[in-house]
C-alpha cells in the first residue's frame, strides 16, 4: 500500500473534518511491542511540530532514569484514523521515531535502527527494499467470566476451509474489512493448516511501511478478536502437536531501473546479485536466528514435520528448505525466508536480513547449490553430505550463534544488541529453571 506523503496542514484538516478527540503516539519496543502515549487533540500542534516528550525510562531496553526525557518524531506518513469509535469521539494514530534529549535519533528504537540500515542500502546505489509479510495467528476463545483467554480453540477447522467448520470466518472478514479501511490493500485470506489459525495477506510495501503494517496489523486483529469474545495470539506455538504460525518474509530489492532480483537473460531469471544476497541470506542464517525466532517457545515451532524450516538450504521447487524462490518473475522476483514467526520485532528482523543480503552483495558470496527434493526424508548423513546444516534447535543455541557474526550484531547497532541478548539470555535461564508437566509425567513415577 502506497504510503501519503501529508502535510501538516492536511493533518490538521482530516482531524477536524473527522473529529478526532484523541491522538495515539505509537512506536515500538526492543520486544516488538507497540507502546503508546495518547494525547488529546488540542496537542496536535505540539506533536506535529516534534515538542511531545515522554519518559523513556519506562520502556523497556530503552534508557536508564537519568536519561529519561525523550522526544517524539511522527511520520507524517502513517497517519491513520482507527475504524472504530469510542465514546469520547475518534482516535488517530502516528507511527514516532524516537529522539534523544539532545535531538538526535536514539539507535535503542528499533525503528529508528532500521531506517539506519535503509540508509546503508541507499549508499550502495539501491532504493528500495520491499517486504511482503505472511503473519499467521490463532483464535482462542476468551473465558466469559475473567476476560482472559483459554486454550479452546474456536474452531476445528484446517487449510482453506469454509464455515460452518471455520468459526473464526466471520471475524477473519471483520479483520479485513477494518483494515481495508485503513487503507492496507488485502490479497488474500484464509484458515491455516492447524484448527484456529488462520492468515492474512496484504500487499508489499518499502521495508519502513511494511514494519510498520505488521505491527498496525497486530493491533486490529487483536481488536476485532476482541469483540467475537476471541483472543488473538501470535504466539509461534501455542499447542503441541499441530502446526505453528510463522511470519515469512518475501523480498525484494530494487534500484532505479527496476527490480535487481531478475534477469530476463540469467538462468532461470535470476540475477546474479539476487544469487549473491541469496549467498548472504544462507551465510547468516544460523546467526540471525535468534532476530527471527526471538522467544523459548520459537523453538517449539522449529521442529521436523509441521511445515517450518529446521534446515539452512534454499530452492525455488520446494516448500521445505529455510529459503523459497517463488516462480514468479518480472517485478514480482523476489526471495522468501520462511523461517520468521509473528513474535519477532518485525523492525529488528527485516534490519537483519536487509544486512545479511548485502553483505552477500557487497563480498560477492555464491549460495550452495538449490535442494529441490524433501529435505525432512533424508538422513542426517546425507544431508552433511550436501552441506546443509540445522537451524539452532534452542533460544540458548541462537543465541550463541548471534554473538559470533559482526554483520547481524552491527545490524541491530550496540544499544539493542546488548539489551537484546541480555533480555534473552534471562528469559533462557527463566526457562530453564521451570519444570514442566511433560517433565513430571515422564520422570516422576519412572524413578
Amino acid at each position: 500500500m502506497a504510503k501519503p506523503n501529508y502535510t501538516k496542514d492536511e493533518i490538521r484538516k482530516m482531524a477536524k473534518d473527522e473529529h478526532v478527540q484523541f491522538l495515539r503516539l505509537m512506536f515500538t519496543d526492543l520486544y516488538g511491542t507497540i507502546k503508546n502515549v495518547e494525547v488529546p487533540i488540542s496537542q496536535l500542534d505540539k506533536v506535529l511540530d516534534n515538542k511531545m516528550m515522554f519518559d523513556g525510562s519506562s520502556i523497556d531496553g530503552f534508557v536508564r532514569i537519568e536519561e529519561s526525557d525523550m522526544w517524539l518524531y511522527p511520520d507524517l506518513s502513517t497517519w491513520l484514523i482507527f475504524p472504530w469509535g469510542s465514546e469520547h469521539g475518534k482516535v488517530a494514530r502516528l507511527i514516532c521515531e524516537v529522539y534523544n534529549a539532545d535531538r538526535t535519533p536514539f539507535y535503542g528504537d528499533p525503528r529508528n535502527n532500521l531506517i539506519r540500515i535503509l540508509d546503508e542500502m541507499k549508499e550502495l546505489g539501491f532504493t528500495d527494499f520491499n517486504i511482503g509479510p505472511e503473519p499467521e495467528f490463532f483464535l482462542f476463545k476468551l473465558d466469559p467470566e475473567t476476560g482472559k483467554p483459554t486454550t479452546h480453540l474456536n474452531d476445528k477447522g484446517s487449510y482453506f476451509d469454509l464455515a460452518p467448520v471455520d468459526l473464526g470466518e466471520n471475524c477473519r472478514r471483520d479483520i479485513v474489512l477494518e483494515l481495508e479501511k485503513m487503507g492496507f490493500d488485502v490479497e488474500a485470506s484464509h484458515h491455516e493448516v492447524a484448527p484456529g489459525q488462520h492468515e492474512v495477506d496484504f500487499k508489499y510495501a518499502d521495508a519502513l511501511h511494511a514494519c510498520d503494517n505488521i505491527q498496525t496489523f497486530k493491533l486490529v486483529v487483536k481488536t476485532v478478536a476482541r469483540k467475537y469474545g476471541l483472543h488473538a495470539t501470535f504466539m509461534p506455538k501455542p499447542l503441541d502437536r499441530i502446526n505453528g504460525s510463522g511470519m515469512h518474509l518475501n523480498m525484494s530489492l530494487f534500484n532505479e531501473k527496476g527490480n535487481v532480483f531478475f534477469d530476463e537473460n540469467a538462468e532461470e531469471q535470476l540475477s546474479q546479485e539476487a544469487r549473491y544476497f541469496l549467498g548472504g541470506l544462507i551465510k547468516h542464517a544460523r546467526n540471525y536466528t535468534a532476530v527471527m525466532n526471538p522467544t523459548v517457545n520459537s523453538y517449539k515451532r522449529l521442529v521436523p514435520g509441521y511445515e517450518a524450516p529446521v534446515y539452512v538450504a534454499w530452492s525455488g521447487h520446494n516448500r521445505s528448505p529455510l529459503i523459497r524462490v517463488p516462480i514468479a518473475r518480472g517485478l514480482s522476483t523476489r526471495v522468501e525466508l520462511r523461517s520468521v514467526d509473528p513474535s519477532a520485532n518485525p523492525y529488528l528482523a527485516v534490519a537483519a536480513v536487509l544486512a545479511a543480503g548485502l553483505d552477500g552483495l557487497k563480498n560477492k558470496i555464491e549460495p550452495p547449490k538449490p535442494v529441490d527434493r524433501n529435505i525432512y526424508v533424508m538422513g542426517e548423513e546425507e544431508r552433511k553430505a550436501n552441506g546443509i546444516e540445522d537451524l539452532p534447535s534452542t533460544l540458548h543455541n541462537a543465541l550463541k550463534a548471534l554473538r559470533t557474526d559482526e554483520v547481524i550484531i552491527n545490524a541491530m547497532g550496540p544499544h539493542l544488541y546488548n539489551n537484546f541478548v541480555e533480555a534473552k539470555r534471562l528469559e533462557w535461564e527463566a526457562y530453564r529453571q521451570e519444570v514442566s508437566q511433560w517433565e513430571r509425567d515422564q520422570y516422576l513415577e519412572l524413578y
